[in-house]
């Protein structure tokens, strides 16, 4: 009988549970390159940066800024009266200029054509509109000595309001002289001109 039990204990008792073996799972090695081609990216740079402007566009944006230029002369009398030999500078414009000063009105036609005819007319791109407002802003700021001086009217002779007001025009025609040279060499090679104290102001209208 304690045979019997003892087999019967032996049979009920339990096996050790068998050890988990560490599962491993392999993939296979790919290596997989992000970068791309070169040369395709250097062909699509050059495509997409290379968009000259038409030499329409040149051409009128040019002759935008000779409205201001043209009305900025009145200013360098003193310097080309001090400074006989700068007048040469201008000199190859003297026919035009003369046409320009012929027709009577002719700055406020050449100001409200250039502003409504090109400035808001939306067929034009925005490089001819922005250098046409640019233009017509830098036209109305040369405005401002002229009302500066018949409201202080500095007088005449050799006062100190007197070399004011000759400082003060000299100024403003370098400045502008500075602006033509800037806008007409800017617009020759098809880049945008940005004019100091004028681009923003010109770019807020467009």
């Amino acid at each position: 009988m304690a045979s019997l039990c003892l087999s019967i204990h032996q049979t009920l008792k339990p096996s050790a549970a068998p050890r988990a073996r560490p599962l491993s799972l392999s993939f296979p090695t790919s290596t997989i390159s992000l970068r791309p081609s070169t040369r395709r990216l250097s062909t699509l740079t050059t495509r997409a940066s290379y968009t000259p402007t038409p030499a329409t566009e040149r051409v009128i944006s040019i002759a935008s800024y000779a409205l201001p230029f043209f009305n900025s002369l009145q200013y360098g009398r003193f310097l080309f009266a001090q400074y006989p030999r700068l007048g040469l500078l201008v000199e190859p414009i003297f026919p035009i200029l003369n046409l320009y000063r012929s027709v009577p009105g002719a700055s406020f036609v050449a100001f409200f054509g250039l502003y409504l005819g090109v400035v808001r007319n939306t067929s034009f791109s925005r490089y001819v509109r922005f250098n046409a407002m640019q233009a017509v802003t830098l036209d109305v700021l040369l405005a401002v000595p002229v009302l500066l001086t018949r409201i202080l009217d500095p007088g005449h002779g050799s006062g100190f309001g007197m070399k004011a007001m000759m400082w003060g025009h000299t100024g403003v025609f370098v400045f502008s002289f500075m602006c033509f040279v800037y806008g007409v060499v800017s617009c020759l090679v098809g880049k945008t001109p940005y004019i100091p104290l004028v681009a923003d102001a010109a770019g807020r209208q467009l």
